[in-house]
Parts: C-alpha cells; structure tokens; sequence
C-alpha cells in the first residue's frame, strides 16, 4: 500500500512538471538559492532537552485574572468574558494580534485562593485549578471537568502543550480539512492518529483525498464530550502540528504559548470566538446567488457568450469570475485591453442584465523594471528579503517575482491603491489566489524560505511567524481598500488562504479539488469545519476543479452546493467547459431547478447572513449544533442544518437514490412532499436524481420569494409557539434596514400569526402569501378580519395578527427507522 502511495504521488508530480515546463528552469534556480542562502543564515540549532515550568513559586491577582510565576515559566491568566479566558505562558514571543478584533472587554470578577492542588482562580462560570508543577484542571460551572492539561514543555524557541482526551471526545475544527469531520478519527499510513501541519499550503492542483495541509490553517478547535463543550485558540501563527488521540498535542515551533479557552454549548462558543476573532460583515445580496467561473474565459466575447447561454437557458446567474488567463501576462492588477477592449461599458452591460463582475489578483509582483508596481514597491522597500536585504526572487505565475510584505502597514495601504482603477471601471470585486504564499520550486517548501525577512508591524521577524499571516493580511488590504475607495458598497473579496479573522475581510473555497465522487463526501466536512473554525462563508469548485465529472456527480454537487454559502461552478483549463447547459438533459433541467430554489430561498439565506454578521454562527451547521448530548449526531457529515429551519442530506455517492442518518430529535417535515417524520430516530429518505432530501424543522416559518411576492412558509408543530425573523435592506450599501419578527402559535386546529417590524426600510414586496403546510384552511381572519383561503394558502399585504383554522392534517408523522 505505502509502494503505490508513493507511485501515485511520483506520477502525480510528473504530470504536474509538465505542466509547469515553462517554469522549471527558473524553480530549479529558485530551490538552490533559497537553500544556499538558508545555509548560509542558519537558525539556531534546538539542543537542549524539553524543559517543564519548574515548580510554582508564586500567586498573585490580577485585575482580569492572577499571575504565576514558576521556576523556568510565568503563566498569566486573563478573564476576557466569565466563560472566556486567555492564558499566556512565558518564555516565547508575544503574538502580533491580527487575530484579535476586540481589545476591550467588560470587568470581570474573579476569585483567586490557594487550595490543597495548588491555586484556583474562578468566574461565575469557570474554575482554573492551577497545579504546582503547571498543570491546569479547567472545570465549567457544574464542577465538571472539561479539560486537565498537563504542564506545558519549552524547547528551543517554542512549546508543546499537551490535554488526555475522553474516550468518547470528539475534536473539530482547524480550518480547512479533508479528514472528516472529527478530526480525531483521522489516521495516517500507519492508522496512527493523524498529525495536522498548521501551515497553509498550496497542493498544486493534485489534492487527494487526506491531504494535509492545505490553504487554511487556523489554530482553533471545539472539543466536545459527555461533560460539555469547548473551544481552543491557540494565537500562534508559526509552524505547528497538532494530534489527536488519546491526547490531544499541539506543538509550535516559535512564539509564547498564549491560547484562549470558552466553555458552553456550540452555539456560544462560535459567539464567543467571532466576539474575539471578529464576525463577517454582511455581504452584498448578490454575492449569495449563483456564480459562474473557468480558467479559460480568456476574452470578452468568451465572457458574453457565456451569460447569453444562461440567458438563453432560463437560468439565473449573478457572478462571473475571470481567471489569469485574462491577465496581461499573469501580472497583478492587469486585464488585458487587447482581448477587454472595452472594459468599462463591458461592465456596465453585465450590470443591466444583473451580472457582477469579479477579477482574480495574485500577490506576486513581477521583478522586472519595466513594472511601474515593482518599481514603486522597490522605493517602499515593499518587498520581502534575505536577511543579507537581498530580494526574495521566486517563479509563480508571471514568472521571477517579488512579494510584498503584508505585515508592514505602509505596504498594505500602498497595496490598497492599487484596486482602484479596476473599482472605477466597474469591476465588483476580487479573488485573492496563490496566497499562501505560493511559489514554484522543484524540492522543498513551495512558498517563501523561512529565513525571509518581514516587518511584524515593526518589531520583525521571519517567514516561519509570518507565512501563515500572508493571505489574511492580503485580504486586510484588499477590504480596506474597496471600504476606501467605494464606501456606499459592501466589499466583496474571496480568499484561496488565511488564518485566524481572514472572515472579517473574505470568503473562501475549498480549492483544487479532484471531479471524484471521494472529493464530493469530502467536501461538506470540509465546509464544516471551516465554520466551526471561525470561516462561515465558504463553498467548493461545483463538479471539482480538475477532472470531467459525470453528469451524475455534477448534478449532486450541484444540488449540494445549492445550500451552501458560496454558489460556484469552476474548473481547470485543463477540464471541458462546465455550465450547466453542458450535460444536456435531463442534467440541465434539474439544474435549473436547483438554482430557481436557490433565488428564492433568498429571503432566507440572506437573513441567515445577518444573522451570522450579528452572532458568529455559520449558515452551515453540523447536527449536533442544537442538540450536543445526542451522540449519535457527533459524527454525521453527510447532512447538515442549514440555519434553524433546514436539515439538508446530500448524495454522495453514485447510483445511491436514499440517504440513511440519525435525525435529531423533533419533528420534521419532507421540504419536496410534505410528509411528517418523527425525530429521534434513524431514517431512510427517498433521494431521487431530480433532488437531495431536505427536511424542515416543525415549527419553522421560511420566508422565500417568488415574482417579488414575500411566500411565508408555516411548517406548524402540533401544539407550541416559535419565533421567526426575516431581514431586510437594499441588499448593498448601509442604509436603513427592516427586521420582521413573527411568532407562529399551534393549537390543535388552530394557528396564529403575529408580525412586528422595526426598521425605517419600506417592505420590499409587491404582495404577502402565507402557505401553511400539510393542513386544509377553513377559515381565516387578518387583524379580525376575515379574507378568503385558497386550499393551504391566503394572499394577503402585511398584518399584524392571523389567525387561521384548519381541518385535521393530511398525513401522519413516520414512524419507519432503520
């Protein structure tokens, strides 16, 4: 097995070389630099054995928390919320806080007093017990022990930091994955726990299933146990590796060892780490339609021809994506005039048909003289060095290239100008690629040497603290430089890279993923975990990046994708041309099915946006989110709560036409027939090629829109109230906006509709509809008035109060599990 893994990966390198044939020469001399110049600048060499803190010598509080300083280590405790507490052990240096969006927090009161183990240090909803030789016990407010970490080792200039785990514990998280969703059924070759690199990397368009690392690392994950739930953020951008089995281990290879610990169910933690790390701006409306993109639009004729054929098709579309191929040899900032003669108009017209327009950008700046932007970067000493201050010189895309150093502030707003022209020509955003950053060498990293040189916001430092930082902060300056120079838009920027806050700047993809049906199931863990990690706006390359998938695993990706964040379809130069008119039929008319669906769930989604703007929790959530003592639900990937009301359960697998799964607890009803399932159980639903099931929560009202009427969607439970909000504004901008707030009362036969609205936008639809499902309206009264029913549904204009009786409903609950 280990032979034909390494010939797989042989013959996949050789493919990939020659495909990169043209840049070969210039990756060999860049390899014997970079390692010529490495040795010449060596970091020090780790010779001296691991060493613990030492014994405790003493206690002291703190306005936030207490102070301990041991033999060979200080650890300091700051209470940041009652259920959230930061952790620092010294030596190590101090993280520059990119991470951090909130520095200021409210008092907190905490008690420190000795104790028979050593210290405790307690809020009202968590108990540090700290160990006289550094091991620290963390309880939750139930004197349950959550985690009992044992003393943290120091070694050369960074730590190891090392928990048991639960037998039964399950770990998410770490951004983006292609592991599964729990972390810690993960194996190597060996079928030893598997070791995840925090260090973001680009696989070259080979990514196998179990690849690692890829484009996001973020050191964050959520434990979950019998106990409780918790979250750990380790702020540590340099080289790390962490471990999963029956103790979870984090090792890094530089900084202070400073992580934060929330405890709570998993709806808080995300609250808790979007409080600390920052929240995504609500995007642009139009950003959560439908996206169409390929490495191979390679001229404006290409671009037109393509939103004809979703004209033509009744298709809806929002977004077309240009790739480099559009670029004026592969150069940053550039669209080439000869092949976008009239680019301005070009996007005025894609504007009128309703079609955005986005540009890709890559970091790497070509060094040649004969570049305006290399020269400017050169007077700004903008660009990363050798310690000797010779340039970083690396093959990518435009060839020899030099790269701008992100953690200077004066590089970042230099960099922010550069957008302009492209803003002013109607361009509506970009996509940040190769940002890892990525560079083409024959042996060794593919990415910048460690030993290059960057400015730490002034303090300095190497590539080994700051390679992880890179794309973030690329995006930082993109975001900053759309909220500058068009502040009466909503920025949109879609990042390849990042780590911990790239949220508040970008969205993401899960990158060059294979046309495999193994890449499919893949792919919603990876969408997962990416929002447990702190990322909520996020989706795959529909039908994988590099491949020619059957009309069958497009369809499910499709379908998938559907009711995902980010919407796209995109493809290698390499693949054949993939629109959805491409398979013909049936293929094209359950496609456009799904993306009619799509458009008018938009009600909904776009308040799931909102609502992930205002509390941090990801559209996308995994089962156990509502309900996190059912065991059974720890490790389901394939299906997931698409916000409060919708449990999606995707195909993926070919010929497969049902999907069995453990269902929460509750009840449900069938989204395509209406039929009522009982939760609690383990089910089988009929999955036909035409759609995936999708299951409503009962109880749930979704709001969805057709022909600019607001279709409110009752789904009732048999006795019980719940509370529903629908938001909306213009869908850009920062004007006013509306929250509609409805509570839905069951009562036998009986149902009531409140409706209260705050907010000075107008209501934004011609008409009202309500649907109640798998009920017969009798009788119907609006504000004590009474209005006509037809079958299960009224027309109506907004109300405050309805009020509505119903014969006995049509079908029962089912009752049938595997």
């Amino acid at each position: 097995m280990q032979l034909w893994q390494w010939l797989k990966k042989r013959i996949n390198s050789l493919l990939k070389s020659f495909f990169f044939l043209q840049y070969m020469p210039l990756a060999l001399i860049y390899a014997l630099k970079r390692d010529r110049m490495s040795r010449r600048y060596p970091f020090p060499a780790v010779t001296e054995p691991p060493r613990n803190p030492g014994k405790l010598l003493e206690a002291t509080s703190t306005e936030r928390g207490a102070y301990f300083t041991f033999e060979q280590a200080t650890l300091e405790i700051d209470f940041l919320t009652a259920d959230l507490v930061r952790l620092t052990w010294q030596p190590g240096l101090l993280p520059v806080p990119y991470a951090i969006a909130c520095q200021e927090w409210q008092p907190i009161e905490t008690v420190l007093k000795p104790t028979e183990q050593g210290w405790s240090l307690t809020s009202k909803d968590l108990r540090l017990t700290i160990e006289p030789t550094g091991g620290v016990q963390v309880c939750n407010h139930t004197g349950a022990v959550l985690r009992h970490d044992l003393p943290p080792l120091w070694q050369g200039e960074g730590w190891t930091h090392s928990t048991p785990l639960p037998t039964e514990a399950h770990i998410y998280g770490l951004g983006e994955r292609i592991a599964g969703l729990n972390l810690r059924s993960a194996r190597d070759d060996q079928q030893q726990p598997k070791t995840f690199r925090l260090w973001n990397s680009d696989p070259s368009n080979i990514r196998e299933p179990g690849a690692d690392p890829l484009y996001i690392s973020i050191p964050v994950y959520l434990g979950l146990h019998r106990v409780g739930s918790y979250l750990i953020f380790y702020e540590n951008s340099f080289d790390g590796k962490m471990q999963f089995g029956e103790t979870a281990i984090a090792r890094f290879s530089g900084g202070a060892l400073r992580y934060y610990l929330a405890a709570g169910e998993p709806s808080l933690l995300m609250e808790r780490f979007s409080q600390l790390t920052g929240r995504a701006p609500l995007p642009p409306r139009w950003a959560l339609g439908y996206h169409q993109s390929r490495w191979g639009y390679r001229t404006e004729a290409t671009v037109r021809a393509e939103v004809q054929g979703f004209q033509t098709h009744d298709l809806p579309l929002s977004v077309i994506h240009l790739d480099i191929d559009c670029q004026v040899n592969h150069r940053s900032f550039t669209l080439d005039p000869a092949r976008f003669p009239n680019l301005c108009q070009f996007t005025r017209e894609l504007s009128d048909s309703g079609v955005k327009l986005i540009v890709i950008n890559n970091p790497g700046i070509k060094y040649s003289r004969h570049s305006n932007l290399f020269l400017e970067g050169q007077v700004l000493n903008a660009f990363c060095t050798y310690p000797n201050g010779e340039l970083v010189v690396a093959p990518v895309w435009p060839g020899q290239t030099v790269f701008p150093d992100f953690t200077d502030l004066q590089v970042r707003t230099w960099w922010s100008y550069q957008f302009n022209y492209l803003l002013d020509v109607g361009i509506a955003g970009f996509w940040n690629d190769m940002n890892e950053p990525a560079a083409f060498a024959l042996w060794g990293e593919a990415t910048l040497p460690a030993i290059a040189q960057h400015r730490m916001e002034g303090r300095g430092g190497d590539h080994r603290e700051a390679h992880n930082l890179y794309g973030l902060l690329e995006s930082r300056a993109a975001y900053e430089s759309l909220c500058h120079h068009r502040p009466e838009r909503r920025p949109f920027i879609v990042s390849r890279s990042g780590w911990t806050g790239m949220q508040r700047y970008a969205w993401t993809w899960t990158g060059d993923t294979l046309s495999t049906w193994e890449a499919l199931r893949l792919t919603l863990g990876t969408i997962i975990g990416l929002g447990l990690s702190g990322v909520p706006f996020s989706g795959p390359d529909i039908g994988g990046f590099l491949g020619e998938p059957s009309a069958e695993l497009y369809t499910r990706w499709f379908q998938l994708a559907t009711f995902l964040p980010f919407y796209r379809t995109h493809c290698s130069t390499s693949s054949s041309a993939r629109a959805p008119w491409s398979y013909g039929e049936p293929t094209l008319s359950i496609i456009r099915d799904c993306l009619k669906l799509r458009y008018r769930l938009m009600p909904y989604l776009y308040t799931l946006a909102w609502e992930t703007a205002q509390q941090g929790h990801p559209p996308v959530r995994p089962l156990f989110w509502n309900d996190w003592q059912d065991e059974r639900l720890w490790a389901v990937d394939d299906a997931f709560y698409l916000g409060e009301a919708l449990l999606v359960c995707p195909v993926v697998n070919a010929d497969v036409r049902s999907h069995t799964l453990p269902l929460p607890k509750g009840h449900w009803y069938d989204f395509w027939t209406d039929a009522q399932v009982v939760g609690g159980q383990t089910v089988t639903l009929t999955a036909p090629l035409e759609h995936i099931p999708v299951l409503v929560r009962a109880g749930s009202l979704v709001p969805m829109v057709e022909d600019q009427i607001l279709v409110l969607h009752l789904y009732p439970l048999a006795e019980g109230e719940t509370n529903s909000t629908l938001y909306s504004d213009a869908g850009e901008g920062y004007g006013e906006c509306r929250i509609d707030q409805f509570c839905l009362m069951s009562r036998s036969t009986q149902l009531e509709l409140s409706w209260k609205t705050t907010g000075a936008y107008p209501f934004p639809y011609t008409q009202v509809e309500v649907q109640v499902h798998s009920q017969v309206l009798q009788q119907a009264w609006i504000d004590d008035e009474e209005i006509a029913v037809r079958g299960n549904r009224i027309v109506c204009q907004p109300f405050k109060h309805l009020r509505l009786t119903s014969m006995a409903q049509n079908s029962s609950p089912q009752e049938t599990s595997n």
